[in-house]
């Protein structure tokens, strides 16, 4: 049951709707930033710009990864990130009441892939039919700008939040998880955590972890005309590839009788997603890398099945004529993540009822198992913070034409605003 009165819930809820055409406006800003990995630091600018026009206190910092290591959830990037860059905004508590909170959001976006398979360009959003469409909208700016603008909405409806709130735009997450490590690093800390990902309004009660990797694989090289006397490198890793599909299945089989994902059909996925190789169509490659991905369970230990990984591509090598004495080499090159279970978060989930309910009407939000992964597990697992992940709902994630519907962003944002009222407290300005 909300504790919030009528009359303060009407009015935050008013102030969203006042503010939405601006909301859209940011989020169309926002999304216009191609901020994939590396190149993330104009987003961050934005962020920290609009943070401080409100009023926020910004804290903007680099940290390099080396300074990260010792931090529980580390995982290295091989290389491809040296450093870390943060934002974070507080606003201090106007009360001496009220609980703490940290609305939590990634601007790391995924490669586009081929520009003319889009519709319109992917970093020139637009609006269709109630849909803003464009690379990061959905994944998620629109979480991001549903977050900020939630607070703007209490401040407009002549509020401030009891409690302490940070607001933090991380990088990293679609990699690594770095960018909300190094905001654990410099101390931030809270009583809950908020991460508004697209989850279509439900809660994210559970989430795979994940292995990162990268197969190397030689071949003998000779001219094609001569192709039996060689060893095919390509061919040799669709070898290999075909056998951790076989061990992703077995994943699968296991997971039947997993407590959080018994009743989820294939939770565990693998994805051979980046291959290159050869030096000439006319000569047998003698040089194959790919770049994967393979999903793991709650409970499940990272490097246990690291081990079965490296065990399977071992014996898939010993059947190749050529494989069995050049092994293939498996460097591990990103993701290192373990899954995570919501748990010991009933004041938080029932604060998140509340405002659901006042938004939809209806008991909620569902709860959901997620087949990928969200930066909750280093708040939830490693500090025991509460950390809940609901947001809008967007359709196309990672993939072309991706785009959030606005009506639930809309919405997004009045239950996170109404969260924050029922979780920090009110006063008013």
């Amino acid at each position: 049951m909300s504790a919030i009165p009528d009359k303060t819930r009407n009015a935050i809820l008013d102030a969203v709707e006042a503010g939405f055409d601006d909301q859209v406006a940011f989020l169309a800003d926002l999304t216009r930033i191609p901020s994939r990995r590396g190149k993330e630091g104009a987003a961050l600018d934005f962020m920290a710009d609009a943070l401080a026009t409100r009023g926020w206190e910004v804290d903007d910092w680099t940290v390099p990864m080396s300074e990260l290591a010792s931090e529980p959830g580390f995982c290295d990037s091989a290389g491809y990130i040296t450093e870390i860059r943060a934002v974070n905004g507080t606003l201090e508590g106007a009360g001496s009441g009220g609980k703490s909170l940290i609305l939590q959001g990634h601007l790391d976006v995924v490669p586009e892939g081929p520009e003319e398979m889009w519709t319109t360009p992917p970093y020139d959003p637009v609006v269709r039919d109630g849909w803003m469409y464009g690379r990061g909208a959905g994944d998620m700016k629109a979480g991001d700008t549903a977050a900020l603008f939630a607070v703007d909405a209490i401040r407009r409806a002549g509020f401030a939040p009891e409690g302490r709130l940070h607001y933090q735009s991380v990088i990293e997450e679609e990699s690594t998880g770095m960018g909300a490590l190094a905001t654990l690093a410099r101390g931030y800390r809270a009583d809950c955590v908020f991460i508004p990902e697209p989850t279509g309004h439900t809660l994210v009660r559970a989430q795979v972890g994940v292995v990162w990797f990268k197969l190397r694989v030689l071949g003998k090289p000779t001219h094609v005309a001569y192709a039996g006397t060689g060893a095919n490198a390509i061919m040799g890793t669709f070898q290999l590839l075909t056998a951790l599909e076989a061990l992703c299945e077995d994943f699968n089989a296991r997971a039947a009788d997993h407590p959080a994902f018994g009743g989820t059909e294939h939770p565990v996925n693998f994805n051979a997603g980046k291959i290159k190789g050869g030096d000439w169509a006319s000569s047998v490659p003698s040089w194959c890398e790919v770049d994967c991905r393979m999903g793991l369970l709650p409970g499940w230990s990272v490097e246990d099945v690291k081990a079965e990984i490296a065990e399977t591509v071992a014996k898939a090598a010993e059947a190749h004529p050529f494989l069995r004495s050049n092994p293939p080499e498996i460097v591990w090159n990103g993701f290192q993540a373990d899954g995570f279970v919501l748990e010991n978060a009933e004041a938080p989930e029932t604060a998140l009822a509340a405002a659901h309910k006042s938004v939809f009407g209806t008991e909620g939000p569902e709860d959901r198992q997620f087949t990928a992964l969200t930066d909750t597990r280093f708040y939830g697992l490693y500090h025991g913070i509460p950390s809940l992940c609901y947001g809008p709902i967007a359709e196309s994630i990672h993939g072309f034409d991706e785009r959030v519907d606005l009506a639930s962003v809309k919405q997004s944002t009045g239950v996170i605003a109404l969260f924050i009222a029922e979780w920090c407290g009110l006063t008013e300005a």
